[in-house]
């Protein structure tokens, strides 16, 4: 039998099933009680487009020094689905395990002499124990879920309390989760060494961190920003977005004495009308807005063009996916980068937000209100399907309850009343922001909205000079951005003798790549991008590299051609660094490039 060093809080498994056999509850309820136990955790949910049958794949990867992007090597698979037993058992690591169901023999051609078979009748066992089909179904998860515990040494009594609070108020069904655990467990400490080399052991406990989704954090941000009005289509990976936002509107913006809701959210037709409903509603006043994906932002982008020339805010979330066309709608990419900082037809350009974790989902939810309505511009937030569908483990959000929305220039009537006139378009400050009003306010504040050529009086125009003003102005509000987005973060290392750059949910991998290779004596300088127009800093960041490594998870280099045109720095000295298969970026991507590139140049 291979043996396996202690990997205690040191490990990776993967759970394989078939799409729609209940497994996710399962899978949902290890990570938690691993969790509970004070260890750090990741999970990756891979999974299927399609509603039920192909397979999908839970990655769970345990690492005690707090690295928590994916690996693509594991030392524990569970394979429930025969379908994808050979690819399964291929990936894992010399000294691994597989726990199969042996109610089926396995092929012989899949047994490797260097990985552990676990066989256990888990199909059989559930015959046994329940009558009902679908029951039997489910509670198989339930019962792999019990050896795990063994076999990893879970506290038990962690996962008994999570299944209290999922089933508690179902009372047969608990009995049939807490039978099927013991179950799995009891067969588990039997028949098997338990626990194995791969165990967890609980770790001091702080209450300042949670677990949560991208997606559910930046629904919170949108709920402590003020806003009321959501509009949207559905598309994965967004939907979820929005699911929150209702569930948290009708617990937090109903008024408690009359009922009546607070808050409006509305399905439209498609994406277009979204984002027409999120641009009318903060012409009228509103704090509103959208989420989607790419192809819901190439839809939108006639009224993104309207709303950056008519100066409309809104805030428009895109949780990118794989493109293009429909592409992979369950894989994550970073492939909208240059779509969102450009969007539209003829001289546009965006204000963008890029989070990392859903710890920045929420704060930059907040200040991209902020910022829409400060620069009265369409902001986006551009997460991706790893940080929006997929479970992190964040510091708890902290609020300051201090914070008063950033309205930015809106007239009230007493100020109109004491003006001679009001021009919509007027830049009287300087700043390239010209003031607004809200509807209703007062009759002197009436104008025209246009999407149409407009002087800086508001007036209809076709003359070039009145048109350039306007859009000259446009481009040093943007332009000025650049002050107020996040900044960038900037770590320096003593002795680096290059620079990384990179962007969003690829932060992670980056850092575990950076620490693997300082223990090989290769230091290097790491710049995350947090905003766009770009901080100063970080064009000062580039320059002072003779050489940057790019990286990010798309294939056509969009972040390194988007630093190359906004800043000075030349494309010669940006090396890429790509990842864009559609599954979250690991360190040995980063590693690999870099030492490839290292040796390349010294050749």
């Amino acid at each position: 039998m291979p043996t396996t060093t202690d990997r205690t809080n040191d490990f990776a498994l993967k759970i394989a099933t078939v799409n729609g056999t209940g497994s996710a509850s399962a899978n949902g309820l290890l990570m938690q009680a691993i969790f509970r136990m004070g260890i750090p955790v990741s999970g990756k949910n891979v999974f299927p487009s399609n509603i039920q049958g192909l397979p999908t794949w839970y990655e769970i990867r345990v690492n005690h020094r707090g690295h928590v992007a994916r690996t693509p090597r594991f030392d524990l698979v569970v394979a429930m689905n025969n379908a994808t037993y050979e690819r399964d058992i291929r990936e894992l690591q010399p000294g691994g395990y597989v726990l199969y169901d042996s109610s089926w023999p396995l092929p012989t051609s899949l047994v490797r002499d260097d990985v552990t078979l676990l066989g256990m009748p888990l199909a059989q066992m559930c015959v046994d124990a329940f009558r009902d089909g679908r029951e039997r179904l489910l509670m198989k998860n339930i019962a792999y879920l019990g050896a795990l515990t063994a076999l990893l040494d879970v506290d038990i009594s962690v996962v008994d309390t999570l299944l209290e609070e999922q089933y508690g108020a179902k009372k047969a069904l608990l009995e049939s989760n807490h039978r099927a655990l013991r179950m799995g467990r009891e067969y588990a400490l039997k028949h098997f060494d338990c626990p194995l080399p791969l165990r967890l052991e609980a770790m001091p406990r702080s209450d300042d961190w949670i677990l949560i989704d991208g997606n559910t954090a930046a629904a919170m941000g949108c709920l402590f920003a003020g806003a009321t009005v959501g509009a949207w289509y559905p598309i994965t990976p967004s939907t979820s977005l929005m699911d929150a936002f209702r569930g948290l509107c009708a617990r937090y913006r109903r008024d408690p004495v009359t009922g009546k809701n607070r808050y409006l959210v509305l399905q439209a037709e498609d994406e277009l009308a979204a984002a027409g409903m999120v641009l009318g509603a903060s012409w009228a006043g509103a704090r509103a807005f959208t989420p989607t994906s790419g192809p819901g932002i190439s839809l939108m982008s006639e009224f993104i063009g309207l709303g950056y020339y008519a100066e409309i805010p809104g805030v428009f979330f895109d949780v990118q996916r794989t493109g293009p066309s429909t592409g992979m709608p369950t894989r994550t990419q970073q492939g909208d980068l240059l779509l969102t900082a450009y969007a539209s037809h003829g001289d546009t350009k965006h204000i963008v937000l890029y989070p990392a974790d859903p710890g920045e989902c929420f704060t930059m939810a907040v200040q991209a209100f902020d910022l829409a309505e400060r620069f009265q511009t369409p902001v986006f937030v551009l997460s991706d399907l790893d940080i929006g569908m997929n479970d992190w483990v964040c510091r708890c959000f902290h609020w300051d309850d201090a914070y008063r929305p950033d309205r930015g220039k809106v007239l009230g009537p007493e100020q109109i009343e004491k003006m001679q006139a009001f021009y919509r378009y007027l830049d009287a400050d300087g700043d390239g922001i010209a003031a607004r009003t809200y509807p209703g306010v007062h009759p002197k504040g009436a104008y025209f909205t246009r999407g149409s050529g407009h002087t800086k009086l508001g007036t209809y125009t076709e003359d070039a000079a009145e048109y350039q003003e306007v859009m000259e102005r446009l481009a040093r509000k943007i332009a000025s951005a650049a002050e107020a987005v996040p900044a960038p973060i900037v770590e320096r290392r003593p002795g680096a003798s290059f620079g990384v750059v990179s962007i969003g949910s690829c932060d992670g991998a980056v850092r575990e790549a950076l620490d693997l290779l300082a223990e090989r004596g290769i230091v290097a300088d790491y710049l995350r991008v947090r905003g766009f127009p770009f901080h100063p800093s970080v064009e000062e960041f580039l320059l002072a590299h003779d050489v940057v490594y790019v990286v990010e998870m798309n294939r056509d280099a969009q972040l390194r051609s988007l630093l190359a045109l906004e800043t000075d720095m030349p494309k010669t000295r940006m090396r890429s660094i790509r990842s864009w298969g559609g599954v979250p970026l690991s360190a040995d991507v980063v590693v690999e490039g870099i030492l490839e590139s290292l040796v390349e140049v010294h050749a």
